[in-house]
């Protein structure tokens, strides 16, 4: 968000963003390798049982003969930007800067490529400190349009991933995300103005998982495990780059080589082309 080299002041580029002076200087510790060991796997239980919250990530881990307090599992989770996943009663007004929109796609019949997009970010642990992956997924035929992987949760490179998609595949009627909350810092950027911004700017109808639902944003919840299970446990980053590399072989392997058994054994590439319009696929 802070552009260093700009001819305007870092204090005024904080006063138009409405960011404390001490953010833009300020350097976060490193994340001690027995915290990233911990994350690595608060994010595997988390996987398993995403309706887990601290206290009972915190017996589990106990049980596996950690010692650790809920409060830590709680900041370390915030750092992950995970939480529960369950449905909670919106107790509280939302923030008048940032809307939180409804969920369209309920009983909503998706049948076209390009109809929905969806989008989430999601933790990647390498073998010394960690990235964020953002990846935006075609509804219908859960092929992933793009993605972008960075080692900060701000909203640029999910603007970037945005753009690309569009860009490279046009543009979808709908788009849903994660309203995200104050407990997972990564995903509030998609109620931030520059994001809900782009899309509107598009024409594209916005839609905003309830709090907490996991099956309101399902398909990308599946990508995750695939990824997660298919290609990041198995491997150890060395470096962003590495995980870059190896995280682009993979997607390009899901979408055009794994066969999905939702899609009857077919590759969300054969399915996202078949769905486009003929006019789009002459184009």
């Amino acid at each position: 968000m802070i552009d260093r080299p700009h001819d305007l002041p870092v204090t005024r580029q904080c006063q138009i963003l409405e960011l404390a002076r001490s953010t833009a200087y300020y350097t976060p510790p490193p994340t001690s390798p027995a915290d990233l060991a911990l994350m690595r796997r608060i994010d595997e239980l988390h996987l398993e049982y995403p309706f887990a919250g601290a206290r009972m990530l915190r017996d589990m881990l106990r049980r596996e003969g950690h010692r650790i307090g809920r409060k830590h599992v709680g900041t370390l989770m915030k750092k992950m930007g995970i939480e529960a996943l369950y449905r909670k009663p919106n107790l509280s007004k939302q923030h008048g800067a940032r809307p939180i929109y409804p969920y369209l796609l309920r009983n909503l019949t998706v049948d076209r490529s390009n109809q929905v997009w969806a989008t989430d970010i999601t933790y990647i642990p390498m073998r010394r400190g960690f990235v964020y992956l953002v990846a935006i997924l075609d509804w219908y035929s859960r092929r992933v349009l793009s993605w972008r992987v960075s080692n900060t949760p701000t909203t640029d490179f999910c603007l970037d991933a945005v753009r690309e998609a569009i860009a490279r595949h046009g543009k979808p009627e709908i788009f849903n995300t994660d309203q995200g909350s104050q407990r997972s810092p990564p995903k509030r950027g998609f109620t931030s103005n520059e994001f809900t911004g782009l899309l509107k700017g598009q024409g594209i109808q916005i839609s905003m998982d309830g709090k907490g639902c996991w099956r309101d944003n399902v398909f990308v919840e599946r990508l995750w495990k695939n990824v997660k299970y298919e290609e990041v446990y198995l491997k150890a980053y060395d470096s962003v780059s590495i995980a870059k590399t190896s995280l682009g072989a993979y997607l390009n392997f899901y979408n055009s080589r794994r066969p999905h058994q939702s899609l009857d054994g077919k590759t969300p590439d054969a399915i996202y082309f078949a769905g486009l319009p003929q006019e789009s696929i002459a184009a």
